[in-house]
């Protein structure tokens, strides 16, 4: 082998090991198999990521938000050293919600996300109106559950069609009682926290992550689509990246 290649990939393997561990947190209907391109492009990095429960295939057994916040907590206090926390949209809440006390977390990092204060839900931070786009079904055994019509266009504006498509067919659904859950805490009040806003967001409105991210320590923007893991996974890469090393 090159011995150049052997000593960069060895100085790369440095500054890997060197970093925070980096759990991800996807939003709501979204697996962990959605941030694919996004974790590929994070080769060296520690990367862990949450099944939500309020999101999967079988509705009767969805789980809810504080469930959620649970199991953040859980994957967090299983890694034995610094964590960064990336949290998408729903996700947010219960990352919110489950860090508070999180001592091995140095920062966490909101995409497009809630971030919500103690006392708010994520109905109640939208005029308490569920969104045109949540098709709502009745009871299943464990409570509503929703669908997201027009996924494509909603979450994947930017996304080149194909990988829309196949991201579209992978959604699970969501519980509703996920959406009403007041957070009782937030996390962010005392682990730093920056907001990625996308600014070309048909999910969550741009305007409205602008005044999440007033919450924030740091902000940047990202000319994107709701699912930048899926349209700019390298420069979200990059991003994610930086964050790590200032952490």
């Amino acid at each position: 082998m090159n011995p150049i290649r052997v000593h960069i990939s060895l100085i790369l393997s440095e500054v890997s090991l060197s970093l925070p561990s980096l759990v991800l947190v996807p939003g709501a209907w979204h697996k962990p198999e959605h941030l694919t391109l996004l974790i590929d492009e994070l080769r060296g990095v520690d990367v862990h990521s949450v099944a939500l429960s309020s999101s999967g295939d079988n509705p009767a057994d969805l789980g809810d938000m504080y469930r959620d916040a649970a199991l953040i907590r859980e994957t967090v206090d299983a890694i034995d050293g610094p964590v960064v926390v990336l949290a998408h949209s729903y996700g947010g809440i219960p990352a919110s919600q489950g860090l508070v006390g999180a001592g091995n977390v140095q920062r966490i990092v909101y995409l497009a996300a809630f971030q919500l204060d103690a006392g708010e839900s994520l109905l109640s931070s939208v005029g308490g109106v569920p969104a045109e786009w949540w098709k709502i079904h009745p009871d299943a055994g464990a409570g509503e559950y929703m669908e997201a019509n027009n996924p494509v266009e909603v979450f994947y504006g930017d996304v080149e069609p194909e990988i829309g498509r196949q991201a579209a067919a992978r959604l699970g659904f969501q519980s509703s009682v996920s959406t009403s859950q007041v957070q009782t805490q937030a996390a962010w009040s005392s682990i730093p926290s920056t907001y990625v806003v996308c600014e070309a967001d048909n999910a969550l409105p741009p305007f409205a992550q602008e005044l999440f991210a007033k919450r924030a320590g740091r902000v940047v923007r990202m000319a994107t689509s709701h699912s930048p893991f899926l349209s700019q996974p390298a420069e979200l890469a990059r991003l994610v990246r930086d964050e790590l090393a200032a952490a």
